[in-house]
């Protein structure tokens, strides 16, 4: 491995058919070379490895005080408050934030997390797409000691810093809360399971039900985008059901609001005729009617202590190659909306 061949920009001609000069301009991303070019040129470097024999020493000899950060999405009160405690925390040290939205795809992912080793960035903070199925895209990552950390969504068995809750925890506290207000028939509406956020919260609510000998029913869980519409379509398949839920348990807060929205215009009372409980805490799960029954999930405390243990890692007061898993606390946060049982 030591003695492996180092690519140049004349092997990449040699490859492609084009000029030297060509290949220069085009890995510089020069609009004199036409878009389809530069791409077979990037394409052909990625494959042959050039891109990061020739310049990973410059990549880390040059600090460019950027970070990069790759999000599922922009709009997402919990994302904006991951975004809010990394940038204030990279401010304070001197950091620039470089964003970029998967929007829930992992080949926007594998592009984006190759463009900002392009662009130099220090470190990277990721936020794992939907469907993204493995890391080998952060590789390069890890062979040229980036920093590089994972937070919310991550895939366990990968050895990679993470800041993460408890999922399975939490999701299990708010089935169980549901259970205590007399509840016995919760349905579940959830993400893609692909990601361990989804699924942890899914095996905490089963090992809820299973724990208080209640059944766990299928036709009583929807894996889902967790958009609008899969939610408004959810909310109007548990309304048809002859044995309609007496809970709903929701992955996130927009959705379980989306779904009281429909509940109430078909004339269901919430509390009274299903309790509904959500999950992050976000603005509107304090502004809905009835006030809804969430899991407090601290974002911006967790963009914080991200953007703190790169910028430690940058400052060499950690060994990069060591790795650590951080579980922060999070908090069942009991409202009207799941409240069927009324304190005095």
């Amino acid at each position: 491995m030591k003695n492996e061949k180092v690519v140049t920009i004349y092997d990449l001609a040699e490859r492609l058919n084009l000029a030297p000069s060509t290949i220069s301009r085009g890995l510089q991303d020069n609009p004199a070379v036409t878009a389809k070019t530069r791409k077979k040129i990037f394409d052909a470097a990625t494959e042959m490895g050039y891109r990061f024999n020739t310049f990973a020493s410059n990549l880390r000899k040059q600090k460019t005080n950027t970070i990069g950060v790759i999000v599922p999405r922009l709009n997402s009160y919990f994302i904006s408050d991951i975004l809010a405690g990394i940038e204030k925390e990279l401010n304070v040290s001197g950091y620039n934030m470089l964003i970029s939205q998967s929007l829930e795809l992992e080949e926007n992912e594998i592009k984006y997390a190759a463009e900002m080793l392009q662009n130099r960035v220090d470190g990277l903070i990721v936020n794992l797409a939907a469907n993204t199925r493995n890391l080998d895209h952060y590789k390069e990552y890890i062979r040229h000691r980036i920093p590089l950390l994972f937070v919310d969504r991550v895939i366990e068995e990968d050895d990679f810093n993470k800041v993460v809750i408890n999922n399975e925890k939490a999701g299990y506290e708010i089935t169980n809360h549901l259970i205590e207000q007399g509840c016995k028939r919760i349905a579940h509406l959830t993400g893609n399971c692909m990601r361990n956020v989804y699924q942890e919260r899914k095996l905490g609510y089963e090992r809820a039900l299973t724990e208080h000998q209640l059944p766990k029913q299928q036709d009583l869980i929807f894996e889902t985008d967790l958009t609008e519409e899969s939610s408004i379509l959810v909310a109007k398949q548990l309304l048809k059901m002859k044995n309609r839920p007496d809970a709903l348990f929701v992955a996130n807060d927009l959705s379980a609001v989306i779904c009281m929205k429909v509940f109430k215009d078909a004339g269901l009372r919430i509390p009274e005729d299903i309790a509904v409980a959500g999950f992050n805490n976000d603005i509107i799960s304090r502004i809905s009617e009835p006030m809804l029954t969430t899991m407090n999930y601290p974002g911006e405390e967790m963009g914080k202590i991200a953007a703190r243990h790169l910028v430690s890692q940058l400052n060499g007061e950690e060994d990069a190659a060591l790795t650590n898993t951080i579980i922060l606390k999070s908090q069942l946060l009991i409202r009207p909306s799941s409240l069927k049982k009324k304190t005095i």
